[in-house]
């Protein structure tokens, strides 16, 4: 089995072999999800076959129900990232289309999993739904696969703190800026990636230099604004941070914006690609009467991002 995990569009992997594979949308990449892919990548092995995730770019609701398609956990790029540390030989991204929605259970199975795949087991999780209106689920696929002779595995839910993991939970979490449960179902911390782009300079002002990012994918999942203990991670190094969400209110007419201050961090990384892990939400954003009084509170929150941060294992 390769190190590191290749991408393809169908039929662009060689299924010689034959392959392990699971089907699903996996936004969040969460422990639910890491269990099904730890058993393909065990089953691939133990068979000499080829493990293979198929998953959705861009997320079926997108296109089927927009009006119902959830914010993302995780972009397309982001799923690329995690994936990358999962031990699996290929991820084979389908794009999905209107044509594609119509496709019934039975078809779906035999032009993507079987022609194009080779297909020979397949792993699902226990809530998985497919085809035209979500009208296959797992007792579908072992019907199917008992017909055309390939194997059904179903995983059973993976639960945290009692209950089970699910995206729709994971989603909650972060809505309601609890780090803390998004992080024990993700298995790591929530993030979000952005490009540093130009502001008002207003921070090195104050004495707190930041960082403006701008998200670009406008599906992506923001956590609420608020003052948030951060870790980044940039080209040269991962940094303790202290992340301001929102608007800024002590300064009237400031547009709201991400701003990161990257602590004991002073070098320019204009046009540089970051990630940021949400580790604890620090307070709400308020108003300040005087720019001494918000200095002062930067500096709290500085110390107490500070303090998460190692807590939270520190800067890795």
């Amino acid at each position: 089995m390769t190190a590191a995990v290749r991408w393809a569009q169908p039929p662009g992997i060689p299924s010689d072999r034959g392959t392990v594979a699971t089907v699903g949308t996996f936004d969040g990449v969460h422990l639910g999800h890491w269990r099904v892919l730890q058993e393909i990548s065990r089953r691939a092995e133990a068979a000499g076959r080829r493990s293979v995730l198929v998953t959705f770019d861009p997320h079926p609701l997108r296109i089927v129900r927009p009006e119902h398609c959830p914010p993302l956990l995780t972009t397309a790029v982001e799923k690329k990232e995690i994936l990358a540390e999962s031990g699996l030989e290929w991820a084979v991204f389908i794009e999905f289309t209107r044509a594609l929605s119509e496709y019934e259970p039975r078809r779906f199975v035999e032009e993507i999993l079987l022609r194009r795949l080779g297909v020979e087991e397949l792993v699902i999780g226990y809530d998985h739904g497919f085809g035209r209106d979500r009208s296959g689920d797992p007792d579908t696929l072992v019907a199917i696969g008992a017909e055309l002779g390939f194997k059904v595995d179903v995983v059973a839910p993976v639960s945290a703190g009692g209950q089970p993991i699910s995206s729709s939970r994971i989603r909650a979490a972060v809505q309601r800026a609890d780090l803390a449960e998004a992080r024990a179902c993700l298995g790591r911390p929530y993030a979000v990636r952005g490009v540093v782009v130009r502001g008002d300079g207003r921070g090195r002002d104050l004495g707190f230099p930041t960082a403006n990012l701008r998200v670009g994918d406008g599906d992506k999942l923001i956590p609420p604004e608020g003052i948030y203990a951060v870790r980044a991670q940039l080209r040269s190094g991962t940094y303790a941070g202290a992340l301001h969400l929102g608007p800024r209110p002590t300064f009237k007419g400031s547009p709201p914006t991400i701003e990161l201050h990257l602590i004991d961090f002073d070098r320019d990384i204009y046009g540089e690609e970051l990630r940021v892990d949400f580790l604890q939400y620090l307070r709400e954003i308020r108003p300040f009467s005087t720019v001494a009084a918000l200095v002062d509170q930067i500096r709290d929150d500085v110390d107490e991002a500070k303090r998460a941060v190692d807590a939270a294992g520190g800067i890795l």
